[in-house]
């Protein structure tokens, strides 16, 4: 890969992504972008405010190096407020509106922000951190409303984007990536009945959607995968 990536979300997948591609890649100017610095390449960005998608374009537009790559690493399960809903009783709209401004609004915001910077006869990867759960096929347990909806509707608008680029962009691929259960602050609270080899590393993590995004090719653009390569069912 050669040209500038950026990683969106400073958490524990973004700040391993970041560190792993710029390892990794010598002609890859990987650049860390979130709400707090965890990278030696960082820029200031709150994914859910207009004004810094704003600043975001303007950054690019100066810097003397092709888009080559966009991931973004960014979610919220849990906050001081929102828990996920064991039950319809404890469905709110507020819950709704706070899973799906990151789950799901930013990451379709964040491509519509960078929609102008992509080449046209290069290869572009836009990746987008998605979860298992959101999988309306594969839901065999219920619960957790807010963010499993929030989900499923970052998998339809960057299924539906997908089909766009092909036209704009034939070279570029977007996929959406289940990361497995992360030992993130984002997994901590529901940890305990986790598996002790299904909690994964951030260093394990990113290996595996890294393997995966170095071997995607145009026809995959729209595909959904597990980390371990395998397609999961919309």
């Amino acid at each position: 890969m050669k040209g500038l990536a950026l990683v969106v979300g400073s958490g524990g997948i973004g700040k391993q992504l970041a560190t792993d591609l710029s390892n990794s890649f010598n002609d890859l100017d990987v650049i860390l972008c979130g709400r707090t610095k965890a990278h030696e390449s960082f820029w200031e960005l709150d994914i859910e405010n207009d004004n810094s998608l704003i600043d975001l374009k303007n950054r690019i537009k100066s810097y003397p190096v092709n888009l080559r790559l966009v991931i973004n690493a960014t979610g919220r399960l849990h906050s001081e407020t929102l828990n996920p809903e064991k039950r319809l009783q404890h469905v709110s709209k507020e819950n709704l509106i706070q899973s799906f401004s990151i789950n799901a609004f930013a990451p379709i915001l964040l491509a519509k922000s960078i929609e102008e910077f992509i080449p046209k006869e290069a290869l572009f990867n836009f990746a987008s951190i998605s979860a298992r759960v959101g999988s309306i096929g594969d839901n065999k347990t219920g619960g957790w409303y807010s963010y499993r909806a929030a989900k499923s509707a970052q998998n339809q608008l960057l299924k539906s984007l997908s089909i766009e680029w092909r036209r704009k962009f034939p070279k570029s691929i977007i996929t959406l990536l289940h990361p497995g259960t992360v030992n993130t602050n984002l997994s901590k609270p529901f940890q305990k009945f986790v598996p002790d080899d299904k909690l994964f590393s951030t260093e394990r993590a990113s290996k595996y959607l890294i393997d995966i995004l170095i071997n995607q090719k145009p026809e995959d653009s729209g595909k959904f995968f597990a980390w371990d390569g395998l397609e999961i069912p919309w």
